[in-house]
């Protein structure tokens, strides 16, 4: 790979990495059977620097923002290594954002060039926030050809003839403004600068190295912090090549890992928890006589790999499984928010380890990862090189606030400095995770700061605690609240905690489940007992990475009669 150290900015790098490996593959685009394109980085380069040439004959210059809002493909790389090239800074915007909170992002940001797809586009045009917005330049991609653009151009079409001057940035400048998962009617548009990134590819590649030949899966948006480091800066600063599917159908996603012979994929939990169950329910469905032998392999390779990964005996003892993956699968990275440990170890049984790890948009990606030395489900693994982890003001448990201080971490939010003092005190970023660092320096979360519980004998309850007692639950989807948390001001006695649950199509709250509930909830203390469910018949609002918006969950639950809404065990 580069040596990172070396270079000033993302530009710079990239730039290098196209010459260096010019004649590898980088990008592989495919549209369910069919493959679209396969790009060297000779290729790319042909591609992106005619756009960058044409951005800046419109007048584009360094420091001038430019967001893209796109689903995964190869024009959203080079577009970004564009912006870059000229100078600009990169505003990556969730294409799964409704058009006027997109039109609010990019009126915050102060993007002058958006990039976009033609049905993105429409929704767009379609809204009236369009007016309020600074945005001078856009670019459509893949648009019909009698399409009405209404003022924009085609991407496509969108070229210069000669070739464009690099221009230099410094490690201190903003590269990216990368709104948080968690934004609501507050944006929090978290200012990246060059070195954030170039540091936080030293310290992932160190532990999870890339090189030509491996093949990330990009399934994750290439907006979120995740897969714009591990799906395009990382792989593409160490010659390895990036699968784009243009669908992410389960089918299709299935058959990609075999046919590219996927290295590395990141997922967030929820993905990973349904991967498991299709998995698990595979394996139970196979005779009897081969389900005793496959758990009989699986106990064999648990035993061998106790202390560490040993892919070339899992792949041997396991192949049917390795094969499905592509026999090639060395880690599946996963981050975004809490994953439950048992699926964690289901996956590292099969041969199959997980990168479990933690971080915040404010820290670049990752703040901690698990470097299988040994492999522990129960944690978010040690701090990566060059971070400084501590935990503040300890409570009497042991457990109190995650604070992180290294060079990945932002410059503060943009236009935003009350709310960047208050986030970064004293050069240590206040996560607003709770948690504790144990006696081999690993990292075990309790939940957010904002949503712990305390009840009227002063004790801390974590909902996330007591969640995971309720983990394989067999329901869509649930979480716990406290009571008074939603219907406040109509107190009970004492701070009594609801499980909320989200079942099945055709599920009902049987005599089955309720026992399986009670069971579960007998393994608590008192204290942490659930003492009634609440039924709601819609899917949980969620961010980009699918972590459960609780504020929101909060207010559609509020709406709900509590006498009738609260079913008691």
């Amino acid at each position: 790979m580069l040596d990172l150290s070396q270079y000033q900015s993302v530009g710079a790098a990239l730039k290098d990495a196209l010459d260096r490996f010019a004649s590898e593959v980088c990008l592989i685009e495919a549209d369910r059977e069919r493959e679209k394109e396969r790009l060297t980085y000779r290729d790319f380069r042909e591609r992106a620097h005619p756009l960058a040439k044409a951005l800046q004959d419109a007048g584009f210059s360094a420091g001038d923002r430019a967001s893209i809002i796109m689903t995964n493909q190869a024009k959203w790389l080079i577009s970004a290594y564009a912006v870059f090239f000229v100078g600009g800074v990169l505003v990556p915007l969730d294409y799964k954002l409704t058009p006027d909170e997109q039109w609010q992002l990019l009126k915050h940001s102060g993007a002058t060039v958006l990039i976009t797809e033609y049905p993105t586009w429409r929704q767009l045009n379609a809204s009236g926030g369009r007016a309020s917005a600074n945005v001078q330049t856009v670019l459509v991609t893949e648009a019909p050809p009698n399409a009405e653009l209404a003022g924009a151009r085609r991407w496509e079409e969108f070229r210069g003839t000669s070739d464009p001057a690099f221009v230099l940035r410094v490690r201190k400048d903003i590269a990216s403004i990368v709104y948080s998962s968690g934004t609501g009617g507050r944006p929090k548009g978290c200012m990246m600068t060059h070195e954030n990134y170039l540091e936080q590819c030293v310290a992932l590649t160190s532990i999870y190295p890339f090189w030509p030949g491996v093949r990330y899966l990009s399934i994750l948006p290439t907006n979120h912090a995740i897969d714009f480091m591990v799906g395009f800066f990382g792989p593409f600063t160490c010659g390895a090549a990036v699968v784009h599917l243009r669908t992410l159908r389960p089918e299709y996603v299935r058959a990609a890992f075999p046919k590219y012979k996927i290295t590395y994929v990141s997922l967030v939990p929820l993905v990973l928890k349904n991967l498991q169950k299709g998995l698990q329910a595979r394996f139970d469905a196979l005779p009897a006589g081969k389900r005793k032998i496959f758990n009989t392999l699986v106990a064999v390779n648990k035993i061998l790999t106790k202390r560490r990964p040993r892919l070339a005996i899992s792949r041997l003892l396991l192949k049917p499984v390795h094969e499905a993956f592509g026999g090639e699968l060395r880690a599946i990275i996963v981050g975004g928010a809490f994953t439950e440990p048992q699926t964690l170890q289901f996956f590292y049984d099969l041969g199959i380890p997980v990168a479990n790890g933690y971080g915040l948009t404010e820290a670049g990606t990752a703040i901690t990862v698990n470097d299988l030395k040994p492999f522990r489900a129960d944690t978010v693994g040690k701090p990566l090189p060059g971070m400084e982890v501590r935990i503040l003001n300890l409570a009497s448990d042991g457990i109190g606030e995650v604070a992180v201080r290294s060079k990945t971490i932002m410059a503060g939010y943009l236009n935003d400095p009350e709310l960047t003092a208050e986030t970064i005190v004293d050069g240590w970023l206040m996560t607003g995770d709770l948690g504790k660092i144990d006696e081999h320096g690993h990292l075990q979360l309790r939940g957010r700061k904002k949503n712990i519980i305390v009840t009227e004998e002063g004790k801390n309850i974590y909902p996330e605690d007591i969640e995971s007692v309720f983990e394989g639950l067999p329901v869509k989807e649930f979480c716990v609240f406290a009571a008074n948390y939603i219907w406040p001001k109509r107190s009970m006695t004492g701070e009594q905690l609801v499980l909320v649950l989200h079942l099945e199509p055709g599920q009902s709250l049987s005599d089955e489940l309720r026992r399986e509930i009670n069971a579960r909830n007998q393994r608590l203390l008192n204290y942490k007992r659930i003492h009634g469910v609440v039924l709601l018949e819609e899917d949980f609002p969620r961010t980009a990475s699918l972590k459960i918006k609780r504020n929101v969950l909060a207010e559609r639950l509020a709406k709900l009669d509590r006498a009738a809404a609260v079913l008691l065990l």
